[in-house]
């Protein structure tokens, strides 16, 4: 088979959901190939997610991949279903990742001159920014409401999932995330204009 980072996205998705079934399994030194292969998907995910933030950003998406591959190289008993398993907990992982980042800064400069995301998609763009950390006080919040729509966020912006992809990591149809996504973003914007 060809290098991982050389196949299409079809064949990378199904020989990363191969790789990560056999480190699970504990197949003899799998996790020697598996953290390569693995490396490879945190730097595509994490590169989606980066080409989301402001110009002359202080973290770098080497440093984000660089954190959650040494977190992951370092648990043991790992155990991933699938590919779609594995990006929802990386994605989790690289969030937190980016909202200490944020959090770090943000105590440094005492309040001033937040990071500016934005949270609608690509295509909303001249919409309203948030900061990132109250986005994920927000998110705190509706977690505690509803899990299910604060890991939709989650993986739709930190993660920067397609709506197929968000559907498969969280076991429902497409025309579900799309309404869930619809309503959430809603609520969010309302928490984000209260929250100033």
């Amino acid at each position: 088979m060809a290098p991982h980072a050389d196949l299409d996205a079809g064949e990378r998705r199904a020989h990363l959901t191969q790789v990560l079934q056999q480190w699970s399994s504990g197949e003899g030194k799998v996790a020697d190939f598996a953290l390569p292969v693995v490396y490879n998907e945190l730097r595509h995910i994490a590169g989606r997610l980066m080409r989301r933030e402001r110009s002359g950003h202080t973290l770098q998406a080497t440093a984000v991949v660089n954190e959650v591959y040494l977190q992951l190289s370092e648990q043991t008993g790992v155990r991933f279903a699938n590919r779609a398993h594995f990006v929802g907990r990386v994605v989790h992982m690289m969030r937190r990742v980016l909202v200490a980042h944020a959090r770090s800064r943000n105590a440094q400069r005492r309040g001033g001159d937040q990071r500016r995301v934005t949270l609608a998609e690509a295509e909303h763009r001249g919409q309203k920014p948030a900061d990132l950390v109250a986005l994920d006080d927000a998110l705190l919040s509706l977690a505690a409401k509803d899990p299910e729509m604060a890991r939709l966020v989650e993986l739709r912006y930190f993660g920067g999932l397609t709506l197929e992809e968000t559907a498969e990591v969280l076991g429902v149809s497409r025309a579900t995330v799309v309404l869930q996504w619809r309503r959430t973003r809603v609520w969010l914007h309302r928490e984000l204009a209260a929250r100033g």
